[in-house]
């Protein structure tokens, strides 16, 4: 049998594109501050097409070297880049009158209601496998940077048979559903759980990335915290080139150490 030759694909033509600008950006013919070539001057310089030039200037962000602001262009950033510039703020505060507060969101749309089998990483935080739930899917954006965002809610129908308002109206605000939990007896705790891989064509198309830009997935588990049972599960999609997740950290207690006895 002939030994196997693998063939080596070349990077697309906007991918050659990102890096030599970036080698142009590191070399200094860009210096911080400067505003990189328009679309329609790229298409002149270098001989590709608007969409290639697109998709470069798309990468160069995601490699923290521009960013790009309404109106101005795309800016080029000091090397070492900065931090993604949609904040989205993670934290839950529980009020003194005892209802739940979650930081604004601005939405597209109305929200979408659903019914699905659960299964990948939402089935496995719900312990919940090939069992129905209610999907609420809304999509978000950041008005100052344009970042947009998916954001699901599932609701395990064994939830909703515990607490039968969440599916009378499972689109009502998040906060919502946490009082709704909480008022049905529920000692309410919350786990987030972040991974990041490449986005899927959907995906892509909904949140306007490009083939290379991955994708940040927050999982947020309500459960039940005295019996340890997961009760909802919620799902944020956000570009990781432009997003970053904030969250406050509460320290907790140290478990007690047990004195040993001499032997």
């Amino acid at each position: 049998m002939a030994e196997r030759e693998p063939i080596e694909r070349a990077p697309s033509m906007y991918m050659q594109l990102a890096q030599r600008m970036a080698d142009d950006i590191r070399n200094g013919r860009y210096q911080a501050g400067e505003v990189l070539p328009s679309e329609t001057q790229m298409v002149e310089m270098y001989g590709v097409g608007k969409h290639t030039a697109r998709s470069a200037v798309a990468e160069l962000r995601r490699m923290g070297l521009v960013e790009s602001k309404q109106g101005k262009g795309s800016i080029v950033l000091p090397i070492g880049g900065v931090l993604p510039a949609t904040r989205v703020e993670r934290s839950i505060q529980r009020t003194t009158k005892g209802s739940w507060r979650l930081p604004e969101t601005k939405e597209t749309g109305a929200p979408a209601v659903s019914r699905s089998t659960l299964d990948g990483p939402p089935a496995a935080l719900l312990d919940q496998q090939d069992q129905d739930a209610i999907n609420v899917d809304r999509m978000l954006y950041d008005p100052a940077t344009g970042a947009r965002m998916a954001h699901r809610v599932l609701i395990p129908l064994a939830t909703a048979a515990d607490v039968p308002t969440l599916a009378e109206q499972p689109d009502a605000e998040v906060a919502d559903l946490y009082r709704q939990l909480a008022e049905a007896g529920l000692s309410l705790s919350f786990t987030e759980h972040v991974t990041a891989r490449t986005p899927y064509p959907d995906e892509r198309a909904a949140l306007g990335l490009n083939d290379a830009s991955p994708l940040l997935i927050s999982y947020r588990v309500t459960a039940d915290a005295d019996q340890d049972r997961p009760l909802l599960c919620e799902e944020l999609k956000a570009p990781a080139a432009t997003c970053q997740l904030t969250f406050p950290v509460t320290p907790t207690k140290a478990a007690a150490k047990r004195p040993t006895g001499r032997k």
